[in-house]
């Protein structure tokens, strides 16, 4: 692709005559909108209006499909990865800017290939920008699997003392558990329940409060381990979520990683490497690799679909 180094064209008002795609990964779903020239102009209220699921088309979020020479987040990245052209410009449902998302992210390569906008073969990679770093994205005749990078716990020393680093309630839990609080380039807490019953009365329209919450706050996972843990090799664990700026969801690449990762933790040195994460929305995929730098990186595996296109109104 050609890398788009002159200034944005005039800011193009709201969404009004924009086309836009809906997509979603396993129930994680989203409103797609390319700005090739990087001239849209796209607001928190707008991001709002067009994400109720009442007065609007309804979605956890929207992304733009922008070149990253357009944002100051995406000319630092290209820096050193010139090869991450796009940009996902990602907001939740309210509104709000967000680092980025896993199953969004797997829409988004979906949207630029559907959309003509670049070409990438099965078995093939890209490279994508979001504000949580680049992410390598590959294909498969099943869906994408993401390489969402490195991991690390929000509260380091706290979690090696304890396995645990704050305590959450939620409407539904008769009194607060403990969370481990993790990062994937965006913040989530992770709580682990004794069983499926006790994950499915947790009511989650209402944000759980986490004590300490991280700085921008985060985005909270109730995970139930699976008995047994292990099938075939591979680790099992259900998960409910409520996301930072929208709610609860059917899915949460992110947070799925996060849930095997806190749960591999704390299922100590024989757990696996591979995981089947189900949430309410169908299953994704994760796998722990160490990267040639020698750091550990996760990989989220998972479909993409686009179920409809249109234009704003």
């Amino acid at each position: 692709m050609t890398s788009h180094t002159e200034p944005a064209l005039s800011a193009r008002p709201g969404l009004t005559g924009l086309s836009f795609s809906k997509g979603h990964g396993t129930g994680n779903d989203f409103i797609l909108v390319a700005d090739p020239n990087g001239s849209v102009d796209v607001t928190a209220a707008d991001v709002a209006a067009a994400c109720d699921r009442h007065r609007g088309i309804g979605a956890d979020g929207l992304i733009r499909a922008v070149p990253s020479s357009f944002l100051p987040e995406g000319r630092a990245l290209l820096e050193d990865t010139p090869e991450a052209q796009w940009f996902m410009d990602y907001r939740n449902s309210d509104g709000s800017v967000s680092e980025m998302c896993g199953n969004g992210v797997r829409v988004f390569v979906h949207f630029l290939l559907e959309s003509g906008l670049v070409e990438l073969a099965d078995g093939a990679s890209m490279a994508i920008g979001t504000r949580g770093g680049v992410k390598v994205v590959k294909r498969s005749v099943d869906g994408y699997s993401v390489d969402m990078g490195p991991w690390e716990f929000i509260y380091p020393e706290a979690a090696a003392a304890r396995a645990t680093d704050s305590l959450v309630e939620a409407d539904g839990l008769q009194v607060a558990r403990p969370g481990l609080s993790i990062s994937m380039g965006n913040p989530h807490t992770v709580v682990a329940l004794a069983e499926i019953a006790e994950l499915r009365a947790t009511r989650l329209f209402d944000a759980p409060s986490v004590d300490p919450a991280p700085p921008h706050g985060t985005n909270v996972e109730f995970v139930v381990p699976h008995d047994p843990l292990m099938h075939d090799g591979v680790g099992q664990l259900s998960m409910r979520v409520h996301e930072r700026g929208v709610g609860e969801t059917l899915s949460c690449g992110t947070g799925a990683c996060a849930a095997a990762i806190a749960t591999r933790y704390w299922a100590g040195a024989d757990a696996p490497d591979v995981w089947s994460v189900t949430v309410p929305g169908g299953i994704v995929g994760v796998r722990f690799t160490v990267s040639a730098q020698g750091g550990e990186h996760v990989h989220l595996s998972g479909p993409a679909v686009l179920v409809a296109r249109g234009t704003f109104s």
